[in-house]
Parts: C-alpha cells; structure tokens; sequence
C-alpha cells in the first residue's frame, strides 16, 4: 500500500537556480560581436555552425561560468529580436517530468532530456504568452564546464546577468505559469504613471536572479521589442561604468547617448542598445537611499495585440 501512494505522487519540483542566458536575433553578426565583445567586453568561448557548415548560426557570448547570451545568427521568427529565455536547474530530468506532470507541452518532445550541441543537457518548453523558455542543467563534460574559468576578461563591463525581461500580455496567467508552477515568487511591482502597472518582478525560489515582467496595454510591434525583451547586468559604480564606456564607444562606432539614470525602482542604471535594439541595462544593485522602492498599487494593463 505504502508503495503504491508513494507511486501516485506528483514529482518534486527541482531547484531553479538561476539564469542562463538571453538568445537575441541578430542581422549583421559582425556589428554585434562589436557590440558585446569589442564595446561591452565580453569574451567568446565557442560557436555553432549552421546547417550547411558554411557559416556561423549561433555565437556564445560568456558574462560569467554559469552566464551566456546566446547570438543566433538568421532570420528571426517574425515575433522580434527575442529568440529564448534560459533558466539552469539542479536536474534537467527531474524538471522535464515535474513540468509533464503539471500538464505543460514539452517542444519537439522525445519522451527524455536530451544533450544539446554543447553537451548539457536541455530542453524547451514555452510561457503563456509563447516565449520559449529553456531549461539547462549544466553538465561535467559539456563544452561550458570546458571553458570554466577561462574567456572572462578583465575588460567585461559587468559580471553578472541580474535579470531578463520579456513582454507579458496576461499577468494572472504568466504568474500561474513561473509562479504556481515554477516557484518564482514576487517581489516587487513598479509602475511608469498610476494609470497602469508596468512591470512585476518575480525571483526563483533557489536563486538570486530573476524575471521580470514587461507589463503593456498595447503590444509593441515587432521590431520595437527590443526594449522591453532585455537583460539587465549588475555594476557595482554606474559612474565608473560611464567612463569606461564613454572611452569605448568612439572607437567601436557606438553612437547612441550613454547616460545615467534612476529607475522607478530608485536604482542607477544605464541603457545601452546592441545594433538590432535588444535593450541591455546595466544597473547598480543597491537603491540610491539605501531603501526599497514602494510596491506600485495602479491597475494591472487589460492589453491589445498588435497586428
């Protein structure tokens, strides 16, 4: 008897450790190496051919050991920049069967985790709003335990990714969805104006990073995404970060303004936009007062879609 209840329990959920990285479309693979490598200061550890083996599809930009943006290098789905979101896990197998007991649809599912082309294991499932979200569990003897500890040069503008953001259209559904299923837990709402909710903020259960919401009352077209599907980078001196880049930008061609500003959230922050206008924030970790921004109480957003 003992046995057999044991065998109708529901999975355990597994630890959501973190994230992975933010896969971005790109058109011109040159201009965006300039970008995150020449500009931004990043270093490359390894790529992926595409089909044919002529050329590169996909180019690994390493942030830290257990932190990636991942650069595919074709033509988008029609849907903007964003290609995925990743979060790293303790046990890619254990989340596979947790999230089928759950009932959500795993993408081109093969009945196990596979390993992908770097040898971790992963696989897709996607958000309500149909962001693919990928979950990676890194292994030994993938090409990122290869490079562990290597291609993080002196000259990276910031260490670490403190979140991703992507554009949500039904907040009840996308909570029930990283919340109720995933275990996220909010944190924090903000808000640009009192007539609408803009963003929510929701961290891993296990980890430090987190999601954040990108709250609309209308959808952006397509190649304006890029602005609200972003990255955030943690710097510890928004004033020192401004320099350095002040001095980069005239030698890699990067022309848009680099300033300083302060967020709703009462946190310094630098806006900067790679060649196809995926937005990558760089912000300090601490409130300019040392205090935390006030939960914002406007009215959630009841959004259209754009055509």
């Amino acid at each position: 008897m003992a046995s057999s209840l044991l065998a109708q329990q529901p999975p355990p959920r597994p630890k959501v450790l973190g994230v992975a990285h933010l896969a971005v479309y790109v058109k011109d693979l040159a201009k965006t190496r300039q970008f995150y490598e020449d500009f931004m200061g990043f270093g490359e550890p390894f790529t992926l051919p595409d089909k044919e083996g002529k050329g590169t599809r996909i180019v690994f930009i390493k942030v830290n050991d257990n932190q990636y943006f991942e650069i595919f290098n074709e033509a988008d789905r029609g849907e903007g920049q964003l290609n995925h979101i990743s979060f790293y896990t303790d046990s890619a197998d254990g989340m596979y069967r947790y999230l089928k007991s759950k009932g959500i649809e795993v993408m081109g599912d093969k009945g196990s985790v596979q390993k992908g082309k770097t040898l971790n294991k992963n696989f897709n499932v996607k958000d309500p709003d149909g962001h693919i979200v990928e979950i990676v569990e890194y292994q030994p003897d993938s090409w990122t335990a290869r490079e562990k500890g290597k291609f993080m040069p002196a000259t990276r503008i910031a260490d670490h990714i403190m979140h991703v953001g992507v554009l949500v259209g039904d907040l009840e559904k996308s909570t029930a969805f990283y919340g109720g299923i995933l275990g996220f837990k909010e944190f924090w709402r903000g808000s640009g104006s009192p007539r609408m909710l803009s963003w929510v903020n929701m961290r891993p259960a296990e980890g430090e990073d987190y999601l954040e919401f990108m709250l609309y009352d209308k959808e952006p077209a397509p190649d304006a995404r890029g602005t609200k599907n972003h990255a955030s980078l943690t710097i510890p001196d928004a004033d020192a970060a401004l320099v350095e880049l002040k001095k980069r930008a005239a030698r890699v061609g990067y022309t848009r303004e680099i300033a300083i500003q302060t967020g709703v959230n009462k946190k310094r922050q630098i806006n900067l936009y790679d060649p196809d206008g995926t937005r990558i924030e760089l912000m300090e970790p601490n409130t300019v007062d040392g205090k935390p921004a006030p939960n914002s109480t406007a009215p959630v957003p009841h959004p259209t879609r754009s055509n």
